[in-house]
């Protein structure tokens, strides 16, 4: 399965702590894409594992987390607009 994970983490007090644990996790299951935005392939057992992981630091009253499920990439139309972040090497000579 495709996944799209999006969060958003209320930065107060223990926010920064949360977010940077929030990414690092995310980060271990999927490809980063956007500030905090991750997507990719995945099985629905390292879904089940990630959504364990991000369970303990989510918290239910302050911060957001949305999971969006397509059964193939080749379902899901990926449109740009603005600075395409899908070409990194081309800062490099």
């Amino acid at each position: 399965m495709y996944i799209i994970l999006v969060y958003d983490i209320k930065l107060d007090k223990e926010g920064a702590k949360i977010l940077r644990r929030v990414f690092k996790i995310c980060k271990k299951y999927l490809t980063h894409v956007q500030k905090s935005v991750f997507e990719g392939e995945t099985t629905p057992a390292k879904l089940a594992s990630l959504k364990k992981e991000l369970k303990n630091w989510i918290r239910k009253d302050k911060d957001s987390l949305i999971v969006f499920k397509s059964p193939n990439k080749k379902w899901l139309q990926k449109e740009f607009w603005g600075m395409d972040e899908t070409d990194k090497t081309s800062n490099f000579f």
